[in-house]
């Protein structure tokens, strides 16, 4: 338990010591982020179990840098440390979000891929594919089993008016073991709460706050496609942008079927630097 309060504290104080955000932790919506801007985020899953299974957080970093208007792309390193086990690093992850059409649509489609490189102690449920996620096994034999995987989703957003909507399609491959392919979605609405911008410099303003319903889940694999023994979760969230440059977000996420956790709450800290990758290639060409 010591760990686990450890490990909750250090994320926090990591976050505090260093754009828009918005309230989602699951769901991808359209927006890419701005070429040349690096984005850095701590983020945190605590999982707060049924009567006999483990609690457990697990914390990770996210590094997103707009590579063009078109193409987006993120590391993610991540961790878990589990209630009367261990803490350990589960491994990393690398995505690209690629958006094929310039212009805003009716609906903005937007192709995913990600590589991981992770073990099996991955805990961060960053997406719910496949089957129930559970700990059947303690960190110290989980670590041993590597889980390359291969991810695609198909992201469809949409702004109505002042509401976001979106929708994810995802299916993955893990290419350590013959599972088939796992399948799992997310759909998530979102409003500001506050469209008119006030006349005075204001932290609590309704404005900066934006409020938003989340919907994900897993649908099985190729080897047993359906809900049977599959993970879902309704979570509301809420951003707040705390200036120009950074955001908080919060979201408890409440488990649906038996095979879902109970509840788990998704903390994060954004801050973005901006025009990074222009003040980068302007110092490498003074040099040449």
């Amino acid at each position: 338990m010591r760990r686990l309060l450890i490990l909750i504290v250090v994320v926090f104080l990591a976050g505090f010591a260093g754009a828009e955000e918005g309230p989602y932790f699951v769901t991808y919506d359209q927006n890419m982020e701005e070429p040349g801007n690096l984005e850095i985020s701590i983020l945190s899953t605590v999982g707060i179990p049924r009567k006999g299974q483990p609690g457990y957080v697990a914390p990770f970093a996210e590094l997103e840098y707009g590579v063009t208007g078109w193409w987006t792309s993120e590391l993610y390193l991540e961790g878990v440390s589990r209630r009367s086990d261990s803490t350990i690093f589960t491994g990393w992850r690398f995505e690209s979000r690629f958006r094929p059409l310039a212009r805003e649509h009716w609906i903005n489609p937007i192709l995913y891929l990600d590589y991981e490189h992770l073990n099996e102690a991955t805990a961060i449920q960053k997406e719910i594919v496949g089957h129930a996620f559970s700990f059947s096994e303690p960190n110290s034999e989980l670590r041993r089993t590597p889980a390359h995987e291969l991810e695609t989703k198909l992201i469809l957003g949409s702004n109505i008016g002042d509401w976001n909507v979106s929708e994810n399609f995802i299916v993955e491959k893990n290419l350590s073991a013959s599972e088939g392919f796992e399948f799992g979605y997310a759909f998530g609405v979102a409003h500001a709460l506050g469209t008119l911008a006030s006349a005075t410099k204001c932290h609590l303003c309704r404005e900066n706050f934006t409020a938003g319903l989340e919907l994900y889940g897993g649908l099985g694999s190729t080897e047993q496609f359906g809900f049977h023994d599959t993970a879902h979760f309704l979570a509301p969230g809420l951003s707040w942008q705390l200036n120009d440059n950074s955001s908080l977000r919060f979201s408890p996420a409440i488990g649906l079927t038996h095979a879902s956790t109970p509840v788990l709450l998704r903390f994060s800290y954004t801050y973005e630097l901006r025009g990074i990758g222009n003040k980068v290639a302007s110092l490498f060409g003074r040099r040449k």
